[in-house]
């Protein structure tokens, strides 16, 4: 699908990591996208409708973070309230320890190191369809988290899903899969914002 006017401009953290296939993904379900690498990107013009920080190596993120000057940034975007999606290292990043717009505490490399990748059928409630085959690479899962926080999904008992407000969280990497349906979500959940701001 190609992004037409009025399409939802979405920021892809651009630092490290699998930036360029969630950015594939969502041209392919008709949003706009912009890589991020400065605070310049994150602002605009024209302004962000929404954010992706994808999966990587989340010290290598953290310094790059540090390098460009985006922790405040990323921290004020989020506290916009305009919808984020952390993957994998992303879902590190947003966390206490981190950037702490999520009150959630995540475990780097919790199910071990990449020779342990490995491939599970998750349920989501708000998902139609059969579960989502999602691929774990080094992943973390979260350890806490706090009251307004929805765990959407687990592993063993662990929880790898996440929502908190219009921040969107996941242990794995649904860029890797062919199944759109996460992606699809979170698109959704801009335009649906983009639709309330615009008729207020």
């Amino acid at each position: 699908m190609v992004a037409t006017a009025g399409a939802p401009l979405i920021g892809v953290l651009a630092l490290q990591g699998g930036f360029a296939a969630h950015a594939r993904v969502l041209r392919e379900l008709g949003a706009e996208v912009r890589e991020v690498r400065t605070p310049a990107d994150l602002g605009g013009p024209p302004a962000l409708d929404g954010l992706v920080l994808p999966g990587g190596e989340s010290t290598t993120m953290t310094l790059g973070i540090e390098r460009e000057g985006l922790a405040e940034p990323l921290r004020a975007f989020a506290a916009s309230g305009a919808p984020v999606f952390g993957t994998c290292a992303g879902l590190i990043m947003l966390d206490r320890a981190h950037l702490g717009v999520m009150d959630t505490v995540a475990r780097r490399n919790a199910f071990g190191r990449q020779v342990h990748s490995f491939e599970a059928d998750l349920d989501f409630p708000d998902l139609e369809g059969p579960p989502v085959r999602a691929v774990f690479i080094r992943a973390p899962w979260i350890d806490e988290a706090g009251p307004e926080v929805e765990i959407l999904a687990e592993v063993d008992g662990h929880p790898v899903a996440a929502r908190q407000g219009e921040l969107f969280v996941l242990s794995f990497h649904p860029e890797l899969s062919d199944d759109r349906r996460l992606h699809a979500a979170f698109v959704e959940r801009v335009r649906r914002r983009l639709e309330h701001r615009d008729a207020a």
